[in-house]
């Protein structure tokens, strides 16, 4: 069969690598009734209906057989005619069939591709089509939750409706511009200051909720740091709640970062065991120690770990003044099992300090309170949606922005310019002011399929 092929056709597998029972190809186009019909041997599918169907070979072998849906456009994911061949799940087979797709005139799709050209078709909007990598990513069922809520729109409803005042205290701006000479205070009149006031409070107030998305989404890096043989893999492993790192009592034993993701209460915490801070003469060690400072670097917290028995020694005390200053830190002091002090929280030099044992796991949950503490989490929310940084720099940009206007409030031209540039920081959310090139590097972070 032959046929005229759109060239922006694109197909690719949509299912994870590796075996599974059923494995899907993708296809996206254009006019797609002639690609179903190649392939399946002359069927004709019935819209959104599942077709059992042999897929055939350029040579008319049979490839695999299994299911064909067929989705018209505009009513489908992309906005495009969309085809899902779902067969049977092997890497031979799906290669296979993608190589058909292929050879019937479509490419292979880049990452996010199909979802970047539903953003294109208006299907979604760009914190929609965001939130469907984040759907997949999701490393918690509270992110799961949240992202699917950020799918359904919650995120870019918000947005939608500070926009939307935007522009009607905008038009009252512009009016005073357009009718200097009338005799009218449309501002006044309109009392456009109180509308800036509570403009400016709603989007502090998506702000703090996206913050929140954004501790689900990004989670936080902690970093254990302390002198050997003071319990960092022991408390690493009360944490995760599994043996992760090597315990021994031989100082060393840690010769190189041992990472864990956790979740507590939903939020992502990304634990990070590190070699002990010390001088050594150990090569292997040394490199260690070395990494320990570059992931010292990166981190959004240090919990600095302290032997009980010996407390904040002259050593500790150096090894704290190297910690970068900007580093926020909590003082973990360990092995309380081995004196009579009980576990507890206290304040020191404006750091919150823990009691614990990480052997017995006695004040472990107190220091898992303090961890989402340390990072602002205020649980779980009713409509919580995932938030990425692009967005909280939109808001902190937009939040800006309508201060400026306050500021310059008696002057209406820069009042409107003010305006403006919020509207057009806002409206980066949501991708309706959105530069080509940011876009190209949001989908070039989907994975391949979707």
């Amino acid at each position: 069969m032959s046929f005229a092929y759109s060239p922006v056709t694109i197909a690719a597998i949509a299912t994870a690598p590796g075996r599974g029972g059923v494995g899907v190809i993708r296809v996206s186009g254009q006019n797609l009734l002639p690609f179903a019909q190649a392939i399946s041997g002359g069927k004709i599918p019935k819209p959104r209906y599942a077709t059992y169907s042999d897929f055939y070979a350029a040579d008319g072998s049979a490839i695999d057989n299994g299911l064909l849906l067929y989705f018209p456009g505009p009513n489908s994911f992309t906005g495009e005619d969309v085809i899902e061949l779902q067969g049977h799940g092997g890497p031979v087979v799906m290669k296979m069939l993608l190589a058909r797709c292929v050879e019937l005139g479509a490419r292979l799709a880049e990452p996010g591709e199909f979802t970047k050209r539903a953003f294109l078709n208006d299907k979604l909007d760009l914190a929609q089509a965001e939130s469907v990598a984040d759907l997949i990513d999701a490393s918690s069922e509270t992110a799961a939750k949240s992202a699917l809520k950020s799918l359904k729109g919650a995120f870019s409803h918000e947005i939608h409706v500070l926009v939307d005042e935007l522009i009607n205290l905008r038009m009252l701006v512009e009016a005073t511009l357009d009718f200097p000479e009338e005799d009218i205070d449309f501002l006044e009149a309109a009392n456009a200051r109180g509308k800036l006031a509570g403009l400016q409070a709603q989007v502090a107030k998506v702000l703090g909720t996206a913050r929140q998305g954004a501790l689900l989404r990004e989670g936080m890096h902690v970093v254990l740091v302390g002198p050997p043989n003071v319990g960092k893999s022991s408390l690493m492993n009360a944490l995760a709640g599994d043996d992760i790192a090597i315990v021994t009592d031989i100082a060393g034993t840690t010769r190189d970062t041992v990472r864990e993701e956790i979740v507590i209460d939903g939020v992502p915490l990304h634990i990070i065991d590190t070699a002990g801070l010390r001088d050594t003469d150990d090569v292997v060690e040394k490199i260690g120690i070395e990494r320990t400072w570059a992931a010292v670097e990166k981190a959004d917290l240090a919990l600095v770990l302290i032997d009980h028995r010996e407390g904040l020694t002259a050593e500790m005390q150096t090894l704290i003044a190297q910690l970068p200053t900007r580093l926020p830190r909590l003082f973990v002091y360990n092995k309380i099992d081995l004196t009579s002090e009980a576990a507890g929280l206290s304040m020191e030099d404006g750091h919150a300090s823990v009691r614990l044992s990480a052997k017995s796991g006695e004040g472990v949950d107190l220091l898992r309170q303090q961890l989402l503490a340390q990072v602002g989490w205020h649980g779980a929310e009713e409509g919580l949606f995932l938030a990425r940084e692009r967005h909280l720099e939109a808001l902190r940009e937009g939040l800006q922005r309508l201060v400026e206007a306050e500021l310059v409030y008696e002057q209406s031209e820069l009042m409107a310019e003010a305006l403006r540039l919020a509207q057009d920081a806002l409206s980066r959310i949501t991708g309706e002011f959105t530069p080509d090139d940011l876009l190209g590097v949001i989908f070039s972070r989907f994975c391949i399929g979707k």
